[in-house]
């Protein structure tokens, strides 16, 4: 019988590091399709209950609805990009920079916790020489395991760029 190791907990200065280093050259509509795909790809083949949405500039670019995932799912891509959208930031990045402080993000962000989730799942897509241009969003695993799925595709599909 082999013993499963404990999921670590990335530090604030490892969630960090992860957006300096995923950073896109350029975000067009293919982009998006093909990240996309490659993430609906991914959570097929673990056959996880995710939503999957990818948005830039105020425009949805992506979606898909697997199988378990439900309209929930959709609530929180929303809540999810909106912190994102917000600080420019990952949205566990957000939540663990509030619980570093000793705190949380629905105590202290003095944000509508319907309209805001630092919860994982979303991560900016950063493009050199512009910023935060957008965000891809998964639901539907526990949120580590959604912020995981996310950098997982973004490291395979930047490792192709």
């Amino acid at each position: 019988m082999t013993t499963q190791k404990p999921e670590l907990t990335p530090t604030v200065e490892d969630l960090e590091a992860q957006e300096r280093r995923l950073v896109f050259r350029q975000f067009t509509h293919d982009d998006a399709w093909a990240l996309g795909s490659l993430l609906v790809e991914l959570a097929r083949e673990r056959q996880a209950p995710v939503a999957i949405d990818i948005h830039r500039a105020g425009q949805q670019l992506f979606h898909a609805a697997l199988p378990g995932s439900t309209p929930d799912n959709d609530a929180w891509i929303a809540r999810k990009r909106r912190v994102v959208e917000r600080y420019g930031s990952a949205s566990y990045l957000v939540g663990a920079r509030f619980r570093a402080k000793g705190t949380t993000f629905e105590e202290s962000s003095r944000l509508d916790p319907d309209t805001y989730a630092a919860h994982g799942g979303s991560f900016p897509i950063t493009v050199e020489g512009v910023g935060v241009v957008g965000a891809v969003t998964v639901s539907g695993l526990p949120q580590l395991q959604d912020h995981r799925l996310v950098v997982e595709a973004l490291e395979h599909f930047l490792s192709r760029a």
